[in-house]
């Protein structure tokens, strides 16, 4: 299988239409349902199974960073709210997931979790004035202004990112 590209060499084009709002949330809202269809039924071995090649996580280390990251998210739709000048840094070297210790819990845990987490994510989203969507805000590692709507479409982009991985994990080893 090929392996997705490397997270932190994406480029991202953030020039279609502010209208793409409503899909990108659809998307967003369908991950936890994407996530659940690909770790049920997997056995646990295989889930917790560290990889042999450069992926330094397994495939529940994947889905446990994806609920890592909620707060993150939740925190740059508010500096969109509050007009922040720049939006809140994200800890690049992952030490969240790496001490979270995701492999000792029930995946069921981790699936729910995360499926709270984003519900009210993108509850809180669909509620914000639709012109807030255009709203653009420097990000700190990109070192471009990203709309609201480009930062729901970059969280879209890393949720199919470490879906891609935990599919492989899980179904090719």
């Amino acid at each position: 299988m090929n392996r997705p590209p490397i997270w932190f060499e994406r480029k991202f084009d953030f020039t279609f239409p502010v209208e793409q709002h409503p899909n990108l949330c659809a998307r967003l809202r369908g991950t936890p349902a994407r996530l659940e269809e690909i770790a049920r039924g997997a056995d646990r071995d295989v889930l917790v199974r560290k990889p042999r090649e450069n992926d330094k996580w397994s495939a529940q280390e994947h889905a446990g960073h994806l609920l890592d990251l909620e707060p993150l998210w939740m925190a740059r739709v508010n500096d969109y709210i509050t007009e922040a000048s720049k939006l809140t840094v994200a800890y690049l070297s992952n030490r969240k997931t790496c001490e979270a210790q995701h492999n000792q819990r029930p995946i069921d845990e981790i699936l729910a979790e995360f499926r709270s987490a984003r519900l009210r994510l993108v509850s809180r989203v669909e509620t914000i004035d639709p012109a807030i969507f255009a709203r653009a805000i420097l990000h700190p590692r990109l070192k471009t202004p990203m709309r609201l709507v480009d930062h729901l479409y970059f969280a879209a982009e890393h949720d199919d990112h470490h879906l891609a991985h935990i599919w492989g994990l899980i179904n090719v080893g």
